[in-house]
């Protein structure tokens, strides 16, 4: 009974097995597969958990700041340049473009191949009314050597469009730089503006609770009414509201700045602040200059023209089809044979075989296949010169677009201060008034008001003209030009 026993465990432990085999194909199958129905999103535990893992496991540099520091506009730049991961995502492709114009380039030269063989026949021999065993091992060492000696250029247009799909992925590779320096210089001048902010809404609290303890003053000595107190009262904790919301949006600033330098937007990043900074009040540079610059310069732009001198070299390959082209395959061979025909003993030869083949192609008739491939190409230059001439277009647009919002913040810039000039002196000559009694309760109101107004208005102000900078550098593509010109 014993081995009857050891049998069905053995039988139950095998299906337990396979069991559990399926239901792990099974598990995997359903990971692969598309959702069972569109009404509820798709779950797969185990695929998710196990992507989960190597998402974990994806490396990631970190990008450690000093808390002490205060960084300047231009170190976070270079960090950003050197660290943000589009950055290496442009790198890496303008890298594999290069090795495809490697591949391309092979082309020139003869392909070399070497071959080891050995093989053993063992077979019967009919030889008169005998059949006799036959016995051949065969080593042979083959090299066969492949070179295209002429193609009316096919090879030519395919290393002239790989050259140029290196320009444009190198070019591509300066245009994300643009954009992340961009997106560094934007990210760090909001934070500026909402830092000045946050000081320009502390200092419109600081006035609230100044015009309500006057208030409460004049109050208990019956000099004021209650409804007085109490629109002081709420005029202070709409200053106090308003300062809530301007650090709030001081905390998403600090995040966007950090995520443009490719790192949590936890991290702590400490910049200089606005008023250390000087603000030009004017340019001396011509739009169409400008704009004359950007059209030289933008790196899109020029990698649209690259994209025209690739489908050109495209067309190049496509005539070529047109035309025969000429191979020479040669194949030296050493062979080293061994044979045995019973009852004769062991024989051995050797030699050099091999051949010269010269191979001519044309092709006469294909159904129409290089006329259209032709006509594509040919459609694909004229489209990428469309391309670039709306590029150019939409190049002008934003550069002129760019210098009219600089324009605009400079006389806004003016405005501001002239503002903020007048409302100061008018609070303060309000407040006075009203603490004399000579004013009421509404014009201080109004006066702090308007206080408030233009001080936000002035760092707003402020921040505009240098964010217009930016964006003007980044529309002319001065950013990422060797020598930059900064209006």
């Amino acid at each position: 009974m014993l081995p009857l026993v050891r049998q069905s465990a053995m039988r139950i432990l095998a299906s337990t097995a396979m069991v559990v085999a399926f239901f792990s194909h099974s598990t995997c199958a359903f990971g692969q597969s598309a959702p069972g129905s569109p009404d509820h999103p798709w779950h797969a535990p185990a695929a998710e958990q196990k992507l989960e893992m190597e998402a974990k496991g994806v490396p990631h540099p970190e990008l450690i700041l000093d808390p002490a520091k205060t960084y300047s506009l231009s170190e976070l730049v270079d960090l950003a340049e050197s660290h943000n991961p589009q950055t290496r995502l442009a790198w890496e492709r303008a890298r594999s473009q290069a090795a495809a114009l490697g591949v391309a380039r092979s082309d020139l030269y003869p392909t070399l191949v070497a071959v080891a063989l050995s093989q053993t026949v063992r077979q019967e021999i009919l030889f008169a009314n005998h059949f006799y065993p036959q016995v051949v091992q065969d080593f042979a060492v083959a090299v066969e050597l492949n070179y295209t000696i002429f193609d009316f250029g096919a090879r030519r247009g395919r290393i002239d469009s790989a050259k140029a799909e290196t320009l444009a992925a190198n070019l591509a590779f300066n245009d994300v730089h643009r954009s992340i320096i961009y997106q560094v210089q934007h990210a760090y001048y909001q934070l500026l503006n909402a830092t000045g902010q946050e000081d320009a809404a502390r200092a419109n609290l600081a006035n609230a609770q100044a015009v309500q303890q006057a208030a409460e003053e004049r109050l208990n000595n019956g000099l004021a009414t209650l409804p007085d107190v109490l629109e002081a009262r709420s005029a202070t904790a709409q200053a106090e509201y308003e300062l809530q919301a301007v650090l709030g949006a001081e905390e998403i600033a600090r995040g966007n700045l950090a995520t443009s330098l490719g790192i949590s937007p936890t991290t702590t990043i400490h910049v200089q602040a606005l008023n250390d900074l000087t603000i030009p009040d004017s340019t001396s540079e011509a739009v169409d200059t400008a704009i004359d610059r950007a059209l030289a310069q933008r790196p899109d732009l020029l990698q649209q023209v690259a994209e025209i001198r690739s489908a050109n070299a495209r067309i190049k390959e496509a005539n070529a089809a047109y035309y025969p082209s000429l191979q020479v395959t040669a194949t030296p061979t050493g062979q080293a044979l061994f044979g045995l025909q019973k009852p004769s003993p062991w024989v051995f030869t050797g030699d050099l075989a091999g051949g010269i083949v010269f191979n001519l192609n044309w092709t006469i008739l294909d159904g129409g296949a290089r006329r259209n491939n032709l006509a594509r190409a040919k459609a694909d230059e004229h489209a990428a010169e469309a391309q670039a001439n709306a590029k150019r277009d939409q190049i002008a647009n934003e550069v002129w677009a760019a210098y009219s919002s600089l324009n605009t913040a400079f006389r806004q810039h003016q405005s501001a201060l002239a503002l903020l000039e007048a409302s100061s002196k008018s609070y303060e000559a309000a407040l006075e008034s009203y603490n004399y009694g000579l004013r009421n309760f509404l014009d201080v109101t109004a006066a702090q008001r308007t206080l408030a107004l233009a001080r936000s208005a002035d760092v707003l102000a402020r921040t505009q003209v240098l964010t217009a900078l930016v964006e003007v550098a980044f529309r002319t593509g001065d950013s990422v030009h060797a020598k930059p010109t900064v209006p």
